[in-house]
């Protein structure tokens, strides 16, 4: 995820006039979860682009300067062609994160996905099983903790990301130190609700402000995660549930979200604005509702990282390099 922003080349055109240079593409628009906190339109027969489309689109892309993208969905290893895609992807010069919610990996995907340059970031929320049910609305934890265990020689950066809600605040610095201890790097963000169509409104989820902040100073005070780009991240959270404000949302300025059959929002909580099968870029990036962005931003109603990484890296460069890429053994933790 960070990595990728700051070893990859850069396109300073688009940086200097604030274009984009990462898309978060949903790249299968099913999934195998039903999580509370999500209210994407998943499962619903949506068109997906085709390997060929998608090649045809991130060509185009390229040549507008964009050089990084998060790989999601829905759950991406829905999708058969899933490795060719993002080895074509590969090919063009993109740099990659897949997010997934790790149900579905296997022995033969594995080594597959070892053979790229690809950072890989899996959903784990709690550690205890009829919990997980109650989160993600599946039965599922077997197969993620299956799936871990097989990324456990994968060479590229491994992200483990846990949702704070209300069922799982005391799990949460389990989850963190069961990610270092499987070599993830720990990233802990808020459920937030009444996003648009990002933010599902679970009564189950919701959770009190001041006792989610808790949960937040606790890992800040643990030290399992590390300096830089995401102990900060951390400390973004703790001020925006004790009623602060965050920095500048870059949705639709550094970044968007593009669907699996085309279409372009500034990020996944917001309206398309056009496909990419019958526009250019510069055609939907004129159509953007730039007051919307700027509405949203400043209500602070969403601290979704994919939005506000690239911003965060450019106006905290320090903090961005002092961030590691992988998980040191406990001997070189010092000054983590």
């Amino acid at each position: 995820m960070l990595d990728s922003l700051r070893i990859a080349p850069r396109p300073l055109l688009n940086v200097i006039q604030g274009r984009p240079i990462l898309a978060v593409f949903e790249v299968c628009l099913r999934c195998n979860s039903a999580c509370g906190y999500c209210n994407l339109p998943l499962n619903v027969g949506r068109y997906e682009m085709t390997r060929e489309e998608i090649r045809r689109v991130f060509t185009s892309l390229y040549e507008d300067g964009l050089r990084f993208v998060f790989v999601q969905g829905g759950e991406p290893l829905l999708r058969r062609d899933l490795p060719d895609i993002l080895e074509d992807l590969i090919d063009m010069g993109f740099g990659l994160t897949l997010i997934t919610n790790g149900t579905r990996f296997t022995p033969e995907l594995v080594v597959r996905l070892a053979m790229l340059p690809l950072n890989i970031s899996v959903s784990l929320d709690t550690l205890d099983r009829d919990r997980y049910r109650q989160i993600r609305g599946n039965d599922q934890l077997r197969q993620v903790l299956a799936g871990i265990d097989l990324l456990d020689g994968f060479p590229g950066p491994k992200y483990l990301t846990c949702v704070v809600s209300e069922v799982n605040r005391a799990d949460v610095i389990d989850v963190v130190r069961f990610a270092r201890t499987y070599g993830f790097m720990p990233v802990v963000v808020a459920y937030h609700w009444r996003v648009e169509q990002y933010g599902k409104e679970d009564l189950l989820l919701q959770y009190d402000r001041q006792a989610a902040s808790r949960v937040f100073e606790q890992v800040l005070e643990s030290g399992l995660v590390p300096r830089g780009y995401y102990r900060n991240y951390l400390r973004d959270n703790v001020r925006w549930l004790n009623g602060g404000s965050l920095e500048r949302c870059d949705a639709g300025r550094y970044s968007i979200a593009i669907d699996a059959s085309g279409n372009v929002a500034p990020c996944l909580a917001l309206t398309h604005a056009g496909n990419l099968l019958e526009s250019s870029l510069d055609q939907i990036l004129a159509r953007f509702d730039r007051e919307a962005i700027r509405r949203c931003s400043d209500h602070s109603s969403c601290n979704v990282m994919c939005s506000r990484i690239v911003g965060s890296t450019l106006r905290h460069p320090v903090s961005a390099l002092m961030t590691p890429t992988s998980v040191p053994s406990q001997e070189s933790e010092a000054g983590w």
